[in-house]
């Protein structure tokens, strides 16, 4: 380790003193060690201010089950008696991600069906929804959403918020040949439109800084990751590394974590609580309109007076559609209060972490299988709590470091 990280006090702690982790560091600074690796000054860690990790500052625990099909999300269209119905759910980890573009496609082919006629139904209130929504009221069609649910009780409202746009998208086995290259297509349209959502009020998207801390090289664990998967999920980021910054090895010496390698990348945020209320009040500006309804058969929907119909059902569809091809994945989150200067993210054994304006998202997994087929929405305390115990042991880990490389 290159004590001159810790001699110079680093900004990379600027953080720690704060909360009572200052150690007592020697004014003497030593020359750097020419061997060793280093970071340009531009790309220097900013402060890493440690999360407070008490299990009491879990102020809710969520759970989503995340609708999963092996083929990709179903965009076709089907006819139902008089009405036209263009499908769009089933996007497994990647709703909020691929929702802009999977909106584009699906709007087309419903514009398409409609013929010149501008009245078009939406079903479903979550991410695909109210982004298929927005994208209809763009073309030039008159929108009414129904739905049973809407922010903040719809199931997209649970969602991590990070992009993740080949989340256990599609299995690389089911998913058509020419899947790929739509997947391209939908992710380019999402980014593009999310960065028209950066630099507004309240931050409903933002870009925010990640570390991946590994005892193993990155890509030892990526391979580990996918030995020990039981489904070969399709990837697809490299079709879109032109878009999206690549990680980046941090020498040690130049962080303050406490494993062997440390990984950093800058992604695109969702604060979905402020995100999902932008989207509300961009469809209801534009003179949208919103109708409580529940629907129990794809019967009843041709009751609607709209021609055409949007579905963005999402894990609903597989009830209602009768669909079995939909596999629930469960995710589980804790959510610790949000705070003040910490607006990083963390991948550490087996935790996720990602903390956003609304809250400080904690997600313990063991593997891409975890959650796979369990239709449980009820929360795990006791997996919510373990996973905090995580972050403490993290951070005790970097104080111990901090403090042993300041009395040396």
């Amino acid at each position: 380790m290159n004590r001159r990280f810790f001699l110079q006090g680093s900004a990379a702690f600027a953080g720690w003193s704060a909360v009572g982790l200052t150690g007592c560091a020697k004014k003497t600074v030593t020359a750097p060690i020419a061997s060793a690796p280093t970071l340009p000054f531009y790309d220097a860690l900013g402060a890493i201010t440690p999360i407070r990790a008490h299990v009491d500052r879990i102020f809710r625990i969520t759970v989503c089950l995340r609708p999963f099909r092996a083929a990709g999300p179903r965009l076709d269209v089907e006819r139902l008696n008089d009405k036209v119905v263009v499908h769009n759910y089933g996007h497994g980890g990647s709703g909020w991600s691929l929702s802009w573009g999977s909106a584009d496609v699906v709007v087309r082919k419903a514009v398409e069906a409609a013929g010149g006629k501008r009245d078009v139904a939406v079903i479903g209130c979550g991410a695909l929804g109210l982004t298929a929504a927005i994208t209809a009221q763009r073309a030039g069609l008159r929108v009414t959403i129904y739905a049973k649910e809407r922010p903040p009780y719809v199931r997209s409202a649970r969602a991590t918020g990070s992009w993740t746009p080949d989340s256990r998208i599609a299995l690389t086995s089911a998913a058509a040949p020419e899947f790929a290259a739509q997947w391209e297509s939908m992710a380019r349209t999402s980014f593009s439109m999310y960065q028209s959502y950066l630099g507004m009020p309240g931050a409903p998207i933002e870009w925010t800084d990640r570390y991946a801390l590994f005892d193993m090289t990155r890509e030892e664990s990526m391979a580990q990751r996918r030995k020990e998967s039981v489904h070969d999920f399709a990837r697809y980021a490299d079709r879109i590394a032109d878009i999206t910054p690549r990680p980046e090895s941090i020498p040690a010496g130049m962080h303050p974590f406490p494993t062997k390698y440390v990984y950093r990348s800058t992604s695109l945020t969702f604060n979905v609580a402020d995100y999902a209320r932008q989207l509300m009040n961009d469809f209801l500006i534009a003179g949208g309109t919103i109708e409580t309804r529940e629907f129990h058969s794809p019967q009843e929907i041709t009751a609607l007076s709209q021609p055409v119909i949007i579905n963005c059902t999402g894990y609903g569809a597989r009830q209602l559609w009768a669909d079995e091809s939909i596999v629930p994945v469960r995710g589980q989150i804790a959510w610790l209060i949000p705070q003040e200067g910490v607006n990083y993210g963390l991948n550490y054994k087996g935790v996720n972490v990602l903390a956003r304006r609304d809250g400080i998202v904690v997600q313990p997994y063991s593997s891409e299988d975890e959650g796979w087929n369990d239709t449980n929405e009820q929360p795990d305390k006791a997996a919510a709590a373990a996973g905090v115990e995580v972050l403490q042991e993290l951070y005790a880990r970097m104080e111990k470091m901090k403090q042993s490389h300041a009395s040396s």
